[in-house]
């Protein structure tokens, strides 16, 4: 040892000055109890849902194709349909979701209702909190999700759900950006779903509608 002070070089100071700013959010996400924020299952249309995408209800089988139909954009791979059972996981979440190389189609089987939140799609890395709305999904129609639509969920009162999912084979694994919204806001959502009527797959229309 010769006694010199030995300084870092200046590269290692700045990466250690930026993930310590990165990390700001988190520390005080964790060290202050989440904003938890309740979001209402608002009844689901075509003009509500316009901003984040379609909603396609049923229609009669002789007719063409049209507006009405679900605009797909399955052209940047190969297009993946399947069945997924979902258990019941409560209807509180943190993170969001987006897909920004396809759209995604979700609807549920045997007539039950679910529900979801969405923020509509835009450059920024993140979305808006206060741009985040919830709906109620009836089990006679399903969504389109638009390319680049942020989402979380399904979420829904049954024990399970099962679910067909239209999108990319890969979308899961390369297309699959997610915002913490606890970290980044310090914020988590509660989507108020209606309740269900006794001994009915449908939660209570009065409500839903109310």
């Amino acid at each position: 040892m010769n006694g010199r002070q030995i300084h870092a070089p200046q590269d290692w100071n700045h990466t250690a000055k930026l993930e310590a700013v990165n990390r700001k959010p988190y520390a005080r996400a964790m060290c202050h109890p989440p904003a938890v924020r309740s979001l209402r299952a608002q009844p689901l249309s075509q003009q509500a849902f316009a901003p984040f995408g379609q909603v396609i209800f049923p229609g009669l089988d002789d007719i063409p194709f049209g507006p009405k139909d679900a605009q797909l954009e399955l052209d940047q791979g190969i297009p993946r349909l399947y069945l997924m059972t979902l258990p019941h996981r409560g209807s509180r979440f943190e993170q969001i979701t987006r897909h920004q190389r396809c759209t995604q189609c979700l609807g549920s089987l045997e007539g039950k209702g679910w529900g979801l939140a969405v923020a509509p799609p835009g450059p920024a890395h993140q979305p808006d909190p206060t741009a985040i709305q919830g709906f109620y999904v009836p089990g006679d129609c399903f969504i389109k999700l638009a390319r680049g639509t942020w989402h979380a969920g399904p979420y829904f009162r049954h024990a399970q759900v099962h679910f067909y999912n239209l999108e990319l084979s890969d979308t899961n694994l390369t297309d699959h950006q997610t915002c913490n919204l606890l970290e980044t806001f310090g914020l988590a959502f509660e989507l108020a779903l209606p309740p269900l009527d006794r001994g009915d797959q449908s939660p209570r229309r009065d409500i839903l509608l109310g």
